[in-house]
């Protein structure tokens, strides 16, 4: 049976055309996963519907719930392999004394690309069972669809979307392209394209690639580090793609004049955390409209590297600071629960 989802409304075959509006109404608006609830499709069209397609690609196998907000999905595919998506609370609701609000509460959707990943970094939990498949635009789309099912938002709730869950986006080129297509459109779940952001570990080719296509998302770059060498440690994939040729894939990107490229770096004690270190990551985002954003190196089996103290990772943003890049240290979301990448899949797979 086909996924719908995987489908813009102009690519389904059904008369009379306002007919499709309909059902994308059903679909995307009132969160409907049963063709036969859409009442106002005539009975034959609701069981042609139900024979030749199905909604929702995904079924939800636990969920964890963080004491800040932050909420960890495992999804389960229909083959029945596992994914997991991420909806963290940037901003908490609020109300004037009157109990009127002032504002509502903001999230974003960290969102799985595919099961397991070939990138192989180091750091990385996903990429312990190997890589299994690509996800369809379908199961990519269908993520944001069930959580804002799941916590009954309102189709027009703004929401920001971050391509950063397991997998490479850019492994899965197409069908990541036109989830984010499916994603953006008016009839679908229409999110616009600034807030959408593809984090990738670096393919070049496909950066220059993607910037072509002009889907007007954002970019995020896992840079980790400043020299071959160590990028290669944490990140394999550096030998096919080192990081002269990811920043001159970058440059060549196209970027809203309100936004910039994001580029988050791996502070990791003692080994690229000194004024050197800084010193070479200012120069080489020279030339781009750049934010970076500092991690903290969280210790995994057999590594040596060491966790950077607070005042380390203070200092390095300082450093950065004062040569006038932008940088942010990233503030740890649920860290109560499974929060980090394959964490809930793999505990999923212990239990």
């Amino acid at each position: 049976m086909k996924q719908i989802l995987n489908y813009l409304i102009e690519e389904i075959e059904i008369e009379p055309k306002f007919r499709k509006k309909q059902i994308f109404d059903w679909i995307y608006k009132k969160y409907v996963d049963s063709f036969n609830d859409m009442k106002n499709l005539p009975k034959n069209l609701r069981e042609e519907l139900e024979k030749n397609y199905i909604i929702n690609p995904l079924k939800m196998l636990k969920r964890e719930i963080a004491s800040d907000g932050t909420e960890k999905f495992l999804f389960e595919l229909n083959d029945g392999h596992t994914i997991e998506s991420v909806l963290l609370k940037m901003k908490d609701k609020k109300v004037d004394k009157k109990g009127k609000t002032i504002q509502e509460e903001r999230y974003s959707i960290c969102v799985s690309c595919q099961v397991g990943c070939k990138v192989g970094c180091s750091f990385c939990l996903t990429a312990k069972g190997g890589f299994v498949r690509n996800l369809t635009p379908a199961e990519i789309v269908a993520q944001i669809w069930l959580i804002k099912k799941i916590k009954n938002f309102k189709p027009t709730k703004a929401l920001n979307v971050v391509y950063m869950g397991m997998g490479e986006p850019l492994d899965n080129y197409e069908n990541m392209v036109k989830a984010i297509k499916i994603i953006s459109n008016e009839n679908c779940l229409h999110i616009s394209p600034r807030r959408q952001t593809l984090s990738t570990s670096g393919i070049a080719p496909k950066i220059e690639k993607l910037g072509k296509e002009n889907l007007g998302i954002n970019l995020a770059i896992s840079l980790h580090a400043v020299d071959d060498k160590l990028r290669e440690e944490l990140i394999p994939m550096n030998k096919a793609y080192n990081i002269k040729s990811v920043i001159e894939a970058v440059k060549k990107f196209p970027i809203d004049k309100r936004k910039k490229v994001l580029f988050e770096y791996l502070v990791i004690k003692g080994v690229n955390d000194d004024e050197k270190s800084a010193n070479k990551l200012v120069k080489l985002l020279n030339g781009i409209k750049a934010k970076v954003n500092l991690i903290y190196f969280n210790p995994y089996p057999e590594t040596d590297y060491q966790r950077p103290t607070p005042e380390i990772m203070e200092k390095f943003k300082e450093m950065l600071n004062k040569k006038g890049v932008i940088c942010t240290i990233r503030e740890s979301k649920g860290i109560d629960i499974s929060a980090a990448c394959g964490q809930l899949k793999e505990k999923n797979r212990e239990s």
